[in-house]
């Protein structure tokens, strides 16, 4: 019998965005849907495929997925592939320098790899790849513009674990990987994303850039 997945549901133009914690490291996996096309897209599989198997159900009655993405190679965020995989034959996609690694630790293929500006695309989900280096050499964010009538579309960003409230992403302590990572980060979503845009990490609270940007300098000043 599977338990309850907790949960909330957030309409994004087209889109619906739900989420489950899962496994022993809390991680996150997020689940876009198309309920129109009935397609849908999960981010990160972590763990404990039944409740995601549970979490498919809420997005569509019969389940069904159509791709997985990993963000990057790390265990508790691709636990459960195999056997999500199993069950749904999804597609997985996942960052070029991380793809190996993922097949090794799951058996599973990566039926396709991701470079820096590639654009996932599973019905109205629309995700652009951005490449944060050095938590992984393949980690992976994700960025999802939503669709607005009356306003400037607000951007949600999929971060998995290179951009978390307070800081960038674990680099071991390496100041090359951190160099790395910490512009990957300031370039490519601080730069370009305005303080409206939503981040969405593979573990804990979602934030702000907003909240974020005010610490940027003590980030690189503390080198993590």
């Amino acid at each position: 019998m599977m338990c309850c997945v907790e949960q909330t549901t957030e309409t994004l133009g087209p889109v619906q965005l739900r989420s489950a914690v899962v496994g022993p490291m809390a991680t996150n996996a997020y689940l876009l849907t198309d309920p129109v096309a009935r397609r849908q897209l999960l981010v990160d599989p972590g763990d404990e495929p039944d409740r995601l198997t549970e979490l498919l159900r809420l997005g569509l009655p019969r389940g069904g997925l159509d791709v997985v993405v990993v963000t990057h190679r790390h265990s508790d965020h691709l636990g459960a592939l195999a056997a999500v995989v199993e069950r749904t034959r999804a597609a997985v996609v996942a960052g070029e320098a991380d793809a190996d690694a993922i097949t090794q630790a799951t058996g599973v293929p990566v039926r396709t790899v991701l470079r820096h500006g590639d654009v996932v695309e599973v019905g109205a989900v629309r995700l652009e790849v951005i490449a944060l280096r050095g938590h992984t050499p393949g980690s992976v964010a994700l960025a999802l513009l939503e669709p607005m009538r009356d306003e400037p579309p607000r951007t949600h960003l999929f971060t998995g674990d290179a951009l978390f409230p307070g800081g960038v992403g674990s680099t071991g302590g390496d100041p090359s990987r951190f160099a790395q990572l910490y512009s990957d980060v300031v370039v490519r979503v601080f730069d370009r994303f305005d303080d409206r845009t939503t981040v969405r990490p593979g573990h804990g609270l979602a934030t702000t850039l907003g909240d974020e940007r005010p610490q940027l300098r003590a980030w690189r000043e503390r080198r993590w």
